[in-house]
């Protein structure tokens, strides 16, 4: 099959839209969060430069990414590795264990019971 040929104002309108949106971005939360807070992670506080800048994320602290408050209570800087550890144990302790939350029976056996007798045994 041939292509067909790129129609350029159609090509000119999805650059300027996708300049615009970026813009709008810009004045999004992760703009205002980096020129708020220093560029270090709030976890392990690893500093971030323009160069790795992208590594580094808003977090929203009530797990809500709709509440974007102005003054930027509800945003703390996290690098990637600490966001998703931050994710992962918030979803562990929202649904429980991966054995559908069922506490397993305890088996009642007690490896160490006889050892205060072989302790005495030796002496």
């Amino acid at each position: 099959m041939a292509q067909k040929p790129l129609n350029q104002n159609k090509l000119d309108q999805i650059v300027a839209q996708s300049r615009k949106a970026a813009e709008q971005r810009g004045h999004g939360y992760r703009e205002q969060a980096l020129k708020m807070y220093p560029w270090i992670c709030g976890r392990c506080a690893r500093e971030f430069t323009r160069v790795n800048l992208m590594e580094l994320t808003v977090h929203h602290r009530n797990h809500d990414h709709d509440y974007n408050p102005p003054d930027g209570s509800n945003w703390e800087l996290l690098c990637v590795y600490c966001h998703d550890n931050e994710h992962s144990r918030y979803t562990d302790a929202q649904y429980g264990s991966l054995g559908g939350g069922e506490v397993a029976a305890s088996s009642g056996h007690n490896p160490f019971a006889a050892l205060g007798a072989l302790l005495k045994k030796e002496s």
